[in-house]
């Protein structure tokens, strides 16, 4: 599904932060709390905020 380009965004269910799958802070999260979503919107409405590094300006605006 990731390769696919269906599954567009990852996150971190213990702090509940998503963002773009190639961001660096995303990477480094341990395996057993990462969820996917395949939109923002579907993350927001999960409850999940927009990563800080990768989504800077989501970030900014959800504050």
């Amino acid at each position: 599904m990731i390769r696919a380009k269906e599954i567009n965004f990852g996150g971190n269910a213990k702090l509940k932060i998503y963002g773009k799958l190639s961001c660096k802070s995303g990477k480094r999260m341990k395996r057993e709390n990462r969820v996917f979503f395949h939109s923002g919107e579907e993350a927001i409405l999960s409850g999940y905020r927009p990563c800080g590094h990768c989504m800077r300006k989501e970030y900014l605006l959800n504050k």
